[in-house]
């Protein structure tokens, strides 16, 4: 770990997942045990940018964006918590060779059990430019840590596991 950078916490997986209430669960965590810590989430930055297109050139545009984003921050020691789909290899490369301090957070969800639990509205208002059904997910190769949510166990308890793994990698 670079000491005069944040930590990166890019935390992806498919819409519904679970990544973005993981995530909050971990912020206060992550504060306290690696210092200022801000929670980005991707449908928040894609309102507060007015990014309005979901095609998969679109995604992989605005991940890139994210991504610059997050390296700006980090650079600047802050730690960044980012829930986002953000399913594409090039970024995640990307981010690997450029950003200090990075660890990928893989949440595997199965999309049948998401849409079957009614956990993403997205599924039942949208019929098109959706990861997982109609857009290829290109799921991580080889995340930091990989968390199943197979909706058995409750997020507080994901979370729990998930600040562990963190600390056993970063120590």
């Amino acid at each position: 770990m670079n000491k005069n950078k944040g930590i990166l916490f890019w935390v992806t997986g498919l819409s519904g997942s679970g990544k973005t209430e993981i995530s909050k669960k971990i912020k206060n965590k992550i504060s306290k045990l690696y210092g200022p810590t801000i929670i980005l989430h991707g449908d928040q930055l894609r309102k507060t940018l007015n990014l309005t297109r979901y095609s998969k050139n679109d995604r992989y545009l605005n991940s890139k964006k994210f991504a610059l984003l997050c390296k700006s921050l980090t650079d600047q020691k802050i730690n960044v918590i980012i829930a986002l789909i953000g399913l594409f290899h090039k970024t995640h490369s990307w981010n690997r060779k450029n950003i200090d301090n990075y660890i990928e957070i893989y949440i595997q969800s199965n999309v049948k059990k998401i849409i079957s639990y009614n956990k993403k509205k997205t599924y039942k208002n949208n019929k098109k430019n959706i990861v997982g059904l109609d857009i290829k997910a290109e799921f991580p190769k080889k995340p930091h840590i990989k968390i199943v949510n197979n909706f058995t166990k409750d997020l507080n308890y994901l979370a729990q596991v998930l600040i562990k793994k963190i600390n056993f990698l970063i120590s």
